[in-house]
């Protein structure tokens, strides 16, 4: 049975492992001129994010170690690979802040949103491919996987819950986006303990159990799935709970959740990181649910919340998929790297940054996170095209 593989050498959302530029003596094609447009979004991009750095290594905040980490990730995935040759002072102390923020249990942060701020650290650090970091970043792996839930009788999927992963913090509970970085982190690192079997490593069955709890699909028993067509493939934030919230049922009360476009995406995603296979009905499922409810003007179902992010999953999922058109509902084909790239690039302002004027949900008015979100998706068109 055939596997979604990624593409070679494209390590999704952080661009842990990059495409080799393209050679100098191959070919032009039809889209060698927007390769240029794109790249001078990407250069506009990192030139605002170098020139807004904190003279202590981070961008935005301190206490979010992530956002520094997706940062690096935009520069070290830029298509000439420039900034990862000639490692210049911006990345060098970002570099040094992310390594200090590292602690003696294996996880990088400041005091808040562990897991979160530990895998996200994690991709920037392997997009470094520095035999140096390989300590820590084993450390930090064997953290994320000794964190995935398991709430009742140890080793059984027996709580909605179990198989995911949490902020590690204040927030108990399992969900999909802190499942999705961690699956990816840990996903990218395999090869750091692939001769030692006594590492610890996720329980993946039980990942891909939890995954399967976040759903809309008729295996689904929980009392909150939908039976609308309209939701049937997508996902929820964690079970019984969705961002895009739920519709009451006059007559019985009961409460349907709604599907929305982000949380599809980190799910579509998930299921590869965990190896899913390329035809099982889950993945099928929200491939189907995502060309249906594809649009560019809003995340589905969330309206502008969470927009950018929408974009940059979009982006990451599609590509590691290698879909090259998009089928919508009405049976019209896409080019979808081209609409998305040509979305961003008109979203970018004149300094080169991106920010969500628009709705601050989820952080999206805080630049330097909206600005690499943004730069790594027009990385991964570039390389797409």
């Amino acid at each position: 049975m055939k596997r979604f593989i990624p593409l070679p050498f494209v390590v999704v959302f952080a661009l842990a492992i990059t495409l080799p530029a393209r050679a100098q003596n191959q070919p032009l094609d039809g889209n060698e001129s927007f390769r240029h447009e794109i790249q001078r979004g990407i250069d506009k991009g990192l030139a605002w994010l170098e020139k807004n750095q904190d003279p202590q290594g981070f961008w935005a905040t301190a206490d979010q170690p992530a956002i520094t980490a997706l940062a690096l990730s935009a520069f070290m995935g830029e298509p000439t690979g420039r900034w990862k040759k000639s490692e210049p002072l911006a990345t060098r102390k970002a570099y040094a802040f992310l390594l200090d923020s590292a602690k003696p249990d294996g996880s990088i942060h400041r005091g808040q949103l562990i897991n979160y701020n530990t895998a996200i650290s994690m991709m920037a650090l392997l997009a470094t491919n520095k035999k140096e970091h390989d300590p820590v970043l084993r450390k930090a792996r064997a953290y994320l996987a000794s964190s995935q839930s398991d709430f009742r009788e140890k080793g059984k999927s027996d709580d909605v819950m179990d198989g995911g992963i949490g902020y590690g913090s204040k927030y108990p509970n399992s969900d999909m986006n802190n499942t999705l970085v961690a699956l990816e982190a840990l996903h990218y690192s395999k090869h750091l303990v692939k001769d030692n079997p006594a590492n610890v490593d996720l329980n993946w069955a039980a990942a891909i159990e939890f995954l399967k709890n976040c759903q809309q699909v008729p295996a689904n028993k929980q009392p909150w799935v939908s039976t609308d067509s309209k939701d049937k493939g997508g996902f929820v934030y964690f079970p019984g709970h969705s961002m895009a919230g739920g519709i009451t049922n006059s007559a019985t009360g009961k409460v349907a959740l709604r599907s929305y476009g982000s949380v599809s995406y980190a799910g579509m995603l998930s299921f590869t990181y965990a190896d899913m296979k390329k035809d099982d009905p889950r993945l099928t499922a929200v491939f189907d649910w995502l060309q249906k409810n594809y649009t560019l003007n809003e995340n589905p179902g969330m309206g502008q919340q969470g927009y950018y992010y929408y974009l940059h999953l979009m982006t990451k999922a599609l590509t590691m998929h290698n879909v090259n058109e998009l089928e919508l509902k009405d049976g019209k084909k896409i080019n979808w790297r081209r609409d998305v790239a040509m979305k961003l690039l008109n979203l970018q302002q004149a300094d080169g940054s991106w920010a969500n004027d628009q709705h601050a949900r989820w952080w999206e008015k805080e630049t330097a996170l909206v600005t690499a979100y943004s730069v790594i998706a027009l990385e991964l068109i570039h390389r797409g095209l």
